[in-house]
C-alpha cells in the first residue's frame, strides 16, 4: 500500500500549520541515511517524525533513534508504522520547546537527521548550531535554502548563516530531491545538506565577538562593511577602517565578500584596536 493510500485509510488530515510533506520513496530514505553516515553505534535525533518512514529507515542502521514530533494526530499512525522497532523513542513535543539542558545531555555527540518543515528550517538549524546539539547534522531543506547554506563568498546566496556554519564546521549538499518525491508534493524542490562540526576550526580567540560581527556585517547588505560595523558595533570610522585594512580588503568592501576565516581575523583586529564586546 502506498503512503498516500495508507494515510487515507487512517483518515489522516494534513496540518498546513506544520508544513507536512512526507517522504515515501524507499531508495531516497536509504540514501538519506547513507548521507548521514548512520552506523550501529549511533544515537540519532530526528526532528519531525512525520509518518515514520525516515524514522524506520534510521532505526535499521542506528543503535537508538529519538524522534520529536509536534503533531499529536500522528500518534496512532506512528504506533503502527514503528511497531516492532524497540530502538525508537518518539517524543510528542515541539522540538523548539525542549530545554537546552535536556537536548545537550541526550544529544551532544549524536547524529541529527531531519526532513525539516520549510517554515522553521532556519530557527532549528541555528539552535542546533549555537547550542552544540549534534556533531553531525543531515537535513532535508528547501533547495534555495540549501544553496544559501553551501554558498561561496561573493555570491547572492552567501549570508550570515553560511558564515556561521563555516565557522563551526564543514557543510556539503549531498543531493537534490525533486518535489515529486514527497506526499503531498510541495511547490519547490529540496536538497539534503550535511554539516559536520569541527571544534575550534579557525582557532578563534573571540567566538562571541566574531558571531556578533557576522550578524552586523549582513544587517544591511547594501551598506559597506565599514558602515555596518559603525552602526552595529558603535565603533568609530577610524576603528572600523583600521580593522578592515588588516584583513587585506579595501575599505569599500561589503560583508558578503569575506570568508569565515576573514571574519575571525576581523574580530581579532577589532579587539586589537580596543573594541570590547559588551
Amino acid at each position: 500500500m502506498s503512503l498516500r493510500d495508507y494515510l487515507a485509510s487512517r483518515d489522516f488530515r494534513f496540518n498546513k500549520q506544520f508544513g507536512q510533506n512526507f517522504i515515501s520513496d524507499g531508495n531516497l530514505l536509504a540514501a538519506i541515511v547513507a548521507d548521514a553516515g548512520v552506523s550501529a553505534e549511533d544515537t540519532v535525533l530526528e526532528i519531525g517524525a512525520g509518518a515514520g518512514t525516515l524514522t524506520a529507515a534510521l532505526a535499521e542502521k542506528a543503535r537508538k533513534v529519538v524522534a520529536y514530533e509536534i503533531d499529536k494526530n500522528l500518534v496512532p499512525i506512528l504506533k503502527e508504522t514503528l511497531s516492532g522497532l524497540d530502538n525508537v523513542e518518539v517524543i510528542f513535543q515541539d522540538f523548539m520547546k525542549a530545554t537546552t539542558e535536556e537536548l545537550r545531555e541526550r544529544f551532544a555527540g549524536a547524529r541529527v537527521v531531519a526532513n525539516l518543515p520549510y517554515y522553521v528550517t532556519t530557527p532549528i538549524l541555528l539552535r542546533l548550531l549555537e547550542e552544540g546539539i549534534g556533531d553531525h547534522i543531515t537535513v532535508m531543506v528547501q533547495k534555495e535554502v540549501a544553496d544559501r547554506l553551501c554558498a561561496e563568498p561573493g555570491g547572492k546566496d552567501y549570508g550570515a548563516i553560511t558564515v556561521k556554519m563555516n565557522l563551526l564546521g564543514n557543510t556539503t549538499m549531498t543531493r537534490v530531491v525533486g518535489r515529486q518525491m514527497f506526499y503531498p508534493a510541495p511547490n519547490v524542490d529540496s536538497a539534503v545538506v550535511r554539516f559536520d562540526r569541527q571544534e575550534n576550526k579557525f582557532a578563534d580567540p573571540n567566538p562571541a565577538l566574531t558571531s556578533r560581527v557576522v550578524r552586523t556585517a549582513f544587517a544591511m547588505r547594501r551598506k559597506t562593511l565599514t558602515n555596518n560595523l559603525m552602526q552595529g558595533l558603535g565603533v568609530s570610522r577610524a576603528v572600523a577602517e583600521s580593522a578592515i585594512a588588516k584583513t587585506g580588503y579595501p575599505l569599500t568592501v561589503r560583508g558578503e565578500i569575506l570568508s569565515a576565516k576573514d571574519y575571525v581575523a576581523l574580530s581579532a583586529a577589532l579587539v586589537e584596536a580596543g573594541y570590547q564586546l559588551k
